[in-house]
Formats: structure tokens, sequence, C-alpha cells
């Protein structure tokens, strides 16, 4: 009797097969069709383990810079079709675990420019060759300009 449905209700629809790793014959799943933060933060890297090579694209300077985000906007859909997933449920989560990493990796970069910008600057403000330079080149101009003007100034 648990085979029979109850009058009225509508069975659950049947799965879509799985067609990851196909090529173009791949159909993507429309909740992946989405913006990709996975591909556009980790571009080549992300590229070389979701075997969509074309992310490499992003080493060519200028080229680089328009790939990101063409990655960002077709990187979900690529992957799906570059790559066999069990299910859309583990592509979506290997998918966010590249996104928190990528995210991570562009905050440490923020924090570690910031402290070498800091100490180079602290560094640089605190060395005597600053202080010899600035006085070494300001006696240049005075010379020089004595020479243009003389004493008239």
């Amino acid at each position: 009797m648990a085979d029979q449905e109850t009058p009225g209700t509508v069975p659950p629809a049947p799965a879509a097969p799985n067609t990851s790793g196909q090529g173009a014959a791949a159909v993507v799943p429309d909740e992946i069709k989405r913006w990709s933060w996975a591909a556009f933060l980790m571009n080549f890297i992300w590229g070389i383990g979701n075997k969509t090579y074309i992310a490499l694209l992003t080493l060519i300077p200028v080229v680089g810079i328009v790939m990101i985000f063409i990655l960002g906007a077709k990187g979900n859909e690529w992957a799906w079709r570059n790559k066999q997933w069990p299910s859309v449920e583990e592509f979506k989560r290997v998918q966010k675990i590249w996104a928190w990493v990528g995210l991570g990796l562009l905050i440490v970069g923020f924090i570690l420019n910031a402290l070498v910008l800091t100490l180079g600057i602290g560094l640089f403000i605190a060395s005597e060759g600053i202080e010899t330079g600035l006085d070494g080149a300001f006696d240049d101009f005075e010379m020089e300009f004595d020479e243009e003007f003389g004493d008239d100034f």
C-alpha cells in the first residue's frame, strides 16, 4: 500500500542525469549557472584543479585581467563540463571551499603587503641615508642657484 500515491499529490520529479565531465555534451544544471568566486579568485590554480585549462590564459599579461572576469562568469559551467562530479551538491561544496581559500589568500596577501609597505617606509624614514640624501640634494640645488643668480637673491 505504501507504493500508492495519495490522491491530489504530485510525485517528485526524477533527478536529472549527471552529465558532468562530458564536455560540450554535458547538461549544466541551472543552479550551477552563476558567478564563480572560486574561479575568479583562484583563476589558474582553480583551472588546473578543475580541469579547466583555459584558465591558464590568466598568466598572459593583459589577457589575464580580462580572463579572470570571464572565469568568474563561466567558471562553474566549464568546471561542470570538464570534470566528473558525483553530484551537484558535491560540486557546490567543493567550489565553496575553493572560494573561501581564495578569499583567505587575498586577505593574507593584503595584510602581508601592508606589513611590507609599513616596514619599508619605517626603515626608509629611520635610515640616515634619507637625511644625507636630502641634505646633499639641497646643497647641490643651493650651489647651482648661486652660480646662476649670484648673491642677488
